[in-house]
C-alpha cells in the first residue's frame, strides 16, 4: 500500500468515527427530549381501557344496597320515560307477536299459553286485575309476570291493548 492510500484510509476511519459519534449524540438528545414531554393519551385507547374494566354488575347489601338498588330503578324509570316502545302502536298483536310471544307460546315461567283452558282462573278474576298484573307485574303459584312483559318503554295503553288482544285470541 502506498503512503497516500494509508492518508486517506486514516482520514476515512476519522470520518466515519466523527458521523458515529454525532450519530450516537442525537439518539441519545432524542431519547432524552421524548422522555422529558409528558405522555400524550390516545383517547379512543383510554375508552377502550376504561369500557374493559368496568365492572360488570354491582352488590347491594344491608339498607344502603336497597337504598342504591331503588335509586337505580328509579334512574332506569326515568330514562325509559322519553322512549316510545314500537313506535307507540296500540295493536296489541304486533306487540304480542314482538315481546309477548318468547314466554306465551312456549310457557315459560308459568305464562299461560293462548288456549282458553289455561286462562279460565285469570278471566275468572276479572279484566282490570289482568290488565294490573300485566302493568306492575305479578308472581303467583302458577308462575310470574315481569312489569310490562319486561319492556319498561311500554305505555299503559300498549300493555292494556295486548291484554285486550290476547284475550280476544284465546283458542
Amino acid at each position: 500500500m502506498r503512503n497516500h492510500d494509508l492518508v486517506f484510509m486514516k482520514n476515512f476511519a476519522q470520518v466515519i468515527v466523527v458521523l458515529v459519534l454525532i450519530t450516537g449524540g442525537l439518539i441519545l438528545a432524542g431519547i432524552y427530549i421524548n422522555n422529558a414531554q409528558p405522555e400524550r393519551i390516545n383517547p379512543a385507547a383510554q375508552a377502550a381501557t376504561e369500557a374493559r374494566i368496568a365492572p360488570v354488575g354491582a352488590v347491594f347489601a344491608g339498607e344502603t344496597g336497597a337504598a342504591a338498588q331503588a335509586a337505580a330503578a328509579a334512574a332506569a324509570a326515568e330514562a325509559s320515560k322519553g322512549q316510545v316502545a314500537y313506535g307507540g302502536t296500540l295493536d296489541g298483536g304486533e306487540i304480542y307477536g314482538q315481546l309477548c310471544t318468547g314466554c306465551h307460546t312456549a310457557g315459560a315461567g308459568g305464562a299461560p299459553k293462548l288456549e282458553k283452558a289455561a286462562w279460565g282462573a285469570r278471566i275468572a278474576q276479572g279484566n282490570d286485575l289482568m290488565r294490573k298484573h300485566a302493568i306492575e307485574g305479578f308472581t303467583g303459584a302458577a308462575g310470574m309476570m315481569p312489569a310490562r312483559g319486561g319492556n319498561p318503554a311500554l305505555s299503559d295503553e300498549q300493555v292494556i291493548a295486548t291484554v285486550d288482544w290476547m284475550l280476544a285470541n284465546l283458542k
